[in-house]
């Protein structure tokens, strides 16, 4: 590995990501790049619940990907800082903020399956983030595997470019080897561990089928490039070092997606696609400066990834373990180094790098800086949550937070002892530092403890580590819907708030017009709530204005219907009046919360509830059924597809409410051979029904 104090090269590092949908393998091809590139010494298996970078108790019983976990590996003197991301849709938002740190990504696809609900998620957030990806058709000694469909369905789905750059030699339990289109090779394996790696002419009875892929891949990849156009057409000579120029520059640019393909479980095909890995996707230097601006007067910075520049770095994910807290950091400019000083421009508060550790999974090594463009785990930093910017302490910048989804169910959740109240309090505090999706409300009313998340796995994970790693013995009730409220209708509230006490008094009165925001005003919203100054003629004094929008959106938490968050207001302060002595920034407060609380009420409330975008993969012989299943839970199908032979794609709008228990369901009546994904859509009115068992706290 390159050393870290002295020539540390960026150009050979990779900070790359592993993403799909669950069960294409992605945790299997990372186990596999971590044995071939010596980082561990024996294979550890996802099904057998050995995998290095599923440490988690809850990942190894339910062999899946909850955690981003980040391991450094080295290949070809090139090292890659790798992301095994999870494939659950509960789990999006560890997709999300991985990709915000990536410069390149490796999209796994199940060669049987093809592309699949929620790869089209994740292939969509790594659009978002403009990160360069090669795709890896996996699985093809499975019976049913086919790797021509898979690509085609890369274009009609993902309206992805894919380049074939390998072909299988082939397929099933027929799947012996790889072509490598580029060096004109065939690849094949000696043993089992796929150590014994064996390079042979292309066979004759696949030659002119390998020559006319290797046309149709070299037409692709000179489109971009005119001389080698030019080159193209005259039919002249292209060597294979102008071809990787080209096809390196055009995945870079997001413009050309390399497909590759091999069997990771069978160890078949994961070093060729190190090999693309250090070829083609972007170092550090590849990618353009990170761009920012000033946390004081919001003007733009740019940081390129240089050593000598200012510190700019990323907390990305908070961990916490039996070692202490963790901080991954993406350092986008300057060097990180242990002990320094350094400022936290999310919260303006300054703070000491203790230690900085390398990760390999779950063993640790210890590093005295880190580069420009290089990944690693911070230790000892107590202000510093996902999102957060850390910059030199005269060199302030503010990079672009990461966006999370609001939370769409909700669990109360009650300690069984005093002692286990304590104990739920420091765990749920800790969870909450390491998942931004994850939010803990205190219903004083109720003396109840409400947690939130993104679905009934993601939340069946939190209490699991609840109880497991801090020892919280709770009830937990069943889940529940994040349900919101709004209006329907404009209406104009005239509120004076009066108390006469002792000495001075209270005093404040302010009208506001209150409607739902319309459709061409949403962008100008700040969360839920657009207020806006209308005070003519000084009212009402600037001062007070400030405090009459904090009582409006302190009285949006809790709505007036079934005391649930108020969400698309537009407030308009039209009018008001104040007193020169009783007048303060309290009263007004109170006066904007009261004004809010009696607008809801006549602006002819709605309960809204979450719907859902639900995708059921199912063989035909089910559709019928899963179709009428999704109409009786008040769903829309909104079409339906084939999916490959036999199997077919149903997609519908369902309300989160009617979703509970539907994995068991579908289960049920397909005989374990239907499987669903969903993901929020948007809020939808509640009907009639549904709105009073909210009202009346049976739903």
């Amino acid at each position: 590995m390159a050393d870290q104090q002295s020539g540390f090269d960026l150009n050979k590092v990779r900070n790359i990501g592993i993403i799909a949908h669950i069960d294409a393998g992605k945790t299997t091809v990372t186990e596999r790049v971590l044995y071939y590139t010596g980082m561990v010494h024996k294979i550890g298996e996802t099904h057998e619940g050995s995998a290095t970078t599923d440490y988690m108790e809850q990942e190894r019983e339910r062999g899946i990907t909850i955690t981003s976990a980040a391991v450094t590996a080295s290949w070809d003197d090139h090292q890659i800082n790798i992301i095994d991301t999870p494939g659950h849709v509960d789990f999006t938002a560890e997709v999300q903020r991985s990709l915000r740190v990536l410069d390149g990504g490796i999209t796994v696809f199940d060669s049987v399956a093809g592309v699949e609900p929620q790869s089209e998620t994740v292939w969509r957030q790594a659009s978002e983030y403009s990160v360069p990806r090669l795709c890896f058709v996996n699985k093809m000694d499975r019976t049913g595997a086919d790797f021509d469909r898979c690509v085609s369905m890369m274009v009609d789905r993902l309206k992805a470019n894919p380049v074939v750059i390998q072909v299988p030699y082939g397929s099933g339990e027929n799947f012996e080897g790889i072509i490598d289109l580029i060096k004109m090779e065939l690849i094949t394996y000696g043993n089992d561990e796929g150590t014994d790696i064996n390079y042979h002419p292309i066979p004759e009875s696949h030659r002119e089928m390998a020559e006319t892929r290797r046309e149709d891949m070299i037409e692709k990849i000179v489109e971009n490039d005119e001389y080698l156009t030019m080159k193209f057409l005259e039919e002249e000579e292209i060597s294979d070092e102008e071809i990787v120029g080209a096809l390196r520059a055009g995945t870079i640019a997001s413009q050309l997606h390399p497909v590759m393909c091999g069997a990771a479980l069978k160890n078949k095909g994961v070093q060729a696609l190190l090999n693309m890995v250090v070829a083609l996707l972007p170092s550090p230097l590849d990618i353009p400066p990170v761009s920012g601006e000033h946390p004081k007067d919001g003007r733009p910075l740019l940081r390129s990834a240089d050593d000598d520049e200012p510190l700019a770095a990323l907390v990305f994910k908070i961990v916490s373990d039996q070692y202490g807290r963790l901080a991954f950091t993406r350092v986008y400019s300057g060097v990180l180094k242990a002990g320094a000083q350094v400022t936290n421009t999310a919260n303006g508060k300054r703070e000491r790098i203790g230690r900085i550790v390398r990760m390999f999974a779950d063993r640790r090594e210890d590093v005295k800086e880190v580069h420009a463009g290089d990944i690693a785990a911070v230790i000892g930093m107590k202000e510093t949550f996902t999102g957060d910017t850390l910059s030199a302490p005269g060199d302030p910048i503010l990079l672009e937070n990461i966006s999370f989804p609001d939370p769409v169910v909700e669990v109360a959740i009650e300690p069984n002892t005093k002692v286990d109240q304590d104990r739920m309090g420091m765990g749920l505090r800790k969870l909450a530092e390491e998942d931004p999706t994850f939010q803990i409300e205190v219903d004083d009313q109720l003396g109840q403890t409400k947690i939130k998340g993104m679905g009934e796995l993601h939340l069946e994970v939190l209490v699991d580590r609840l109880m497991r790693e801090y020892g919280v013995e709770a009830r937990v009730g069943r889940p529940r819907v994040a349900y919101r409220e709004t209006i329907t209708r404009a209406v104009e509230i005239d509120t004076t708030f009066r108390r006469q006490t002792g000495g001075a008094g209270q005093y404040a009165r302010c009208v506001i017009r209150f409607e739902p925001i319309p459709e061409d005003e949403r962008a100008d919203a700040e969360g839920e709530l657009l207020f806006v100054d209308a005070i003519r003629g000084g009212a009402i004094p600037k001062e007070f204005i400030p405090p009459v929008r904090k009582g409006v959106t302190q009285a949006m938490q809790g709505g007036v219907i079934a005391g649930y968050p108020v969400v698309n207001i537009k407030a308009s302060l039209v009018d008001g009046a104040f007193h020169e002595v009783d007048s303060s920034e309290i009263a007004f407060t109170i006066a904007g919360s009261m004004s809010l609380k009696e607008g809801i009420q006549k602006g002819k409330p709605v309960i809204l509830e979450p719907a859902m975008q639900v995708e059921v993969v199912v063989p035909d012989d089910y559709t019928g059924a899963v179709v009428g299943d999704i109409a009786s839970r008040r769903g829309v199908v909104q079409g339906m597809e084939p999916h490959s032979e036999g199997i077919s794609v149903i997609k519908g709008q369902v309300p989160l409410g009617e979703m509970f228990g539907y994995a068991n369901d579908l289960r049920n009546y397909t005989q374990g051979r239907g499987n669903f994904s969903m993901e929020f859509d948007m809020y939808t009115v509640a009907p009639e029904d549904i709105a009073e068992a909210v009202k009346s706290g049976s739903r």
